[in-house]
């Protein structure tokens, strides 16, 4: 079967599925508790007028418990034990590009310097306009394939090889150089991130010592261009990504991890082909795939593990700016939706094990958190402008304490983050960790909520023809990376 005949087979979009009355319940509930806040302006007094509030900070600081007592166990001496030596598997880095002349040498560089190097790397050339092609064949003198017959060059030891295609969208990139690969594993690599030299060697011993995994995320820092307020952007998104990180872990641990980042994300090839690749038709293609995975792995009995790599890390440009931001958050938000939605069935359905049962309603929860966020905000300035003491008082009490705790659990994560991965903990670390907690709230975190109500508006719309490389979201996404 092709990739095309699996991904119909495998994939909830393309096939009519029984929703379970439970998992309508679910997204019933999270819509009506929404609606009851805003009501609530009006209906309830005292610090209860600001329900959407109290919903937000209950329910963000339930997912920080959560995700300390599952990560407590990263401050517990580490212990390595050798395990029995495995089958060394092959591996295929495939890096889908468009317009990326002034990236792409310094990746593949980094790609070409690692401890392990990777057997094959995959330039996939999503239609590009520029010199990419001219300037990889200068540089590596590398010749162009066409075709999965075609032949590439060498740099080193590792076989690099340049696939040129019509514009076709990032997914259709990957699925096409997937198709002329045979390596046992596949690594998709942003062609603006830099590997760091341990980190194809991390993804292959942890293939290699668990037959069951087939897919796992290195962990990334974000870097943003200097000028402007690049700095500024930088410095929010990396303790961003530390939650983030730290939040995969735990969700890991819980047998549940859906989010895996294509700018550094490893598959097992067989697995990954069996489910029919990358969906081209989702804006998410990355955090799309893994819900395929599970659903096969739970629909068939497959003993089969998604996790976050410690042993393999990198960096990756993160937008800079406001607009290429709320553009990445827009396209971001809306792609989470359409995933949700093409797996409703799974929500609060227990055949899909903790997935079904706690994850899935959680992600059910997220679809509204944003606006959620965005409400109690707006209520706030409400109360503000109308000096409703009666209420504001209260309200702001409860926004003081919320912002100590969270200003705690961001110190935690900075220190259960430096202990994960072996680094030092300074205490400029630990001042600027500090300093973002304090300004976020009323920031960073707007801005973030902003973005997903975009993208809510684009999910809702029905303008965006999803996948489509000139589609609105698409072309914006392009031009912020």
């Amino acid at each position: 079967m092709t990739l095309e005949q699996n991904l119909r087979e495998f994939s909830p979009r393309y096939s009519a599925r029984n929703v379970p009355l439970l998992s309508l319940a679910v997204y019933a509930f999270v819509l009506g508790l929404w609606l009851t806040a805003v009501a609530g302006a009006w209906l309830f007094s005292g610090v209860l007028a600001w329900t959407a509030g109290l919903v937000y900070v209950a329910y963000d600081t339930w997912l920080l418990v959560h995700v300390a007592r599952k990560t407590a166990y990263i401050l517990k001496p580490l212990q390595h034990t050798a395990g029995p030596a495995m089958h060394r598997p092959t591996v295929a880095v495939i890096i889908a590009a468009r317009n990326e002349l002034d990236a792409l040498p310094a990746t593949l560089d980094a790609l070409c310097a690692q401890t392990d190097p990777a057997d094959e790397i995959i330039v996939a050339d999503d239609g590009s306009t520029d010199e990419t092609a001219a300037m990889l064949a200068r540089r590596y003198r590398l010749s162009t394939v066409d075709s999965v017959e075609g032949q590439g060059g060498y740099v080193g030891g590792t076989q690099l090889r340049l696939l040129r295609l019509p514009p076709g969208g990032k997914a259709r990139a990957l699925n096409a150089a997937l198709a002329l690969t045979s390596a046992d594993l596949v690594i998709t690599v942003d062609a603006d991130t830099l590997l760091e030299p341990q980190a194809v060697a991390g993804i292959r011993d942890a293939f290699a010592a668990e037959p069951a995994l087939v897919a796992a995320c290195g962990v990334l820092t974000p870097t943003c261009r200097a000028g402007g307020a690049g700095a500024l952007f930088q410095w929010f998104q990396t303790y961003e990504y530390i939650r983030a990180f730290i939040s995969r872990l735990a969700w890991m641990r819980s047998q549940s991890l859906l989010l895996v980042s294509g700018a550094f994300a490893a598959f097992r090839r067989d697995s990954l082909v069996t489910v029919g690749g990358f969906d081209p038709d989702c804006l998410v293609e990355d955090y799309e795939v893994i819900h395929r995975l599970h659903r096969y792995a739970y629909e068939r009995d497959a003993d089969w593990t998604v996790r976050v790599l410690g042993t393999s890390r990198g960096s990756t440009e993160a937008p800079g700016t406001l607009l290429s931001f709320l553009r990445q958050r827009r396209r971001w938000f809306a792609g989470f939706l359409q995933t949700q939605y093409w797996n409703r069935d799974m929500t609060a359905n227990g055949r899909y094990g903790s997935l079904g049962r706690l994850m899935l309603p959680i992600k059910a929860v997220d679809t509204l958190q944003p606006i959620y966020g965005l409400t109690a905000f707006v209520l706030l300035v409400t109360f503000a402008l109308t000096a409703n003491l009666h209420v504001l008082v209260p309200v702001l009490t409860v926004i003081l304490v919320k912002v100590v705790v969270d200003l705690l659990f961001y110190l935690w994560w900075v220190r259960l983050y430096s202990r994960w991965l072996g680094q030092t903990l300074t205490l400029k670390r630990l001042a600027m960790a500090a300093l973002a907690a304090l300004a976020e709230p009323f920031s960073f975190q707007l801005l973030r909520h902003t973005g997903a109500a975009w993208g809510w508006l684009a999910f809702l719309s029905g303008r965006v023809v999803w996948g489509h490389p000139t589609s609105t979201i698409e072309a914006a996404a392009r031009r912020s990376g």
